[in-house]
């Protein structure tokens, strides 16, 4: 069911999806096609704030900072996911796997890269305030409009 709170933790989580997808795009090597990038992980994020966020509020300030970090780590978690399922099938295309077991291992081992790659200071700090300041912002409007 729609509610007050379930659209700000969308909204928000998609804000910070999109500007951390921003601290991202200089850490990608030279050449990665990154057109959608922010957007796509925009809608991951408005996905994650509805699903995840979004229930958990109005169970108090100590719920909710936990509830904004599970948030912005499932944000992470699929953004990962997604991302390296799409460039698995690209390699998939060009016939960089042998088969389908190997594209499967080989979609993980990209987002282990993924992972390295993103995991710098900025982009974690910007992550684990952005999801305390979220899960407390939803906190306030769950309490405003049930």
């Amino acid at each position: 069911m729609p509610t007050a709170s379930k659209l700000i933790a969308a909204v928000i989580f998609a804000a910070l999806a999109w500007f951390t997808s921003e601290l991202i795009k200089p850490l990608m090597p030279e050449g990665t096609p990154l057109a959608w990038f922010s957007q796509g992980n925009a809608l991951i994020g408005a996905a994650c704030g509805w699903i995840v966020m979004g229930p958990r509020a109005g169970e108090g300030l100590r719920a909710s900072i936990g509830g904004g970090l599970t948030t912005a780590a499932a944000m992470v978690f699929w953004g990962l996911l997604i991302h390296s399922i799409v460039e698995m099938i690209k390699l998939s295309l060009r016939k960089h796997y042998d088969g389908p077991v190997e594209a499967v291992i080989g979609a993980f081992q990209l987002a282990l890269d993924f992972g390295k790659t993103i995991a710098t200071p900025d982009v974690i700090i910007t992550l684990v305030v952005g999801g305390i300041l979220g899960g407390w912002l939803t906190e306030w409007v769950a309490r405003r409009w049930p």
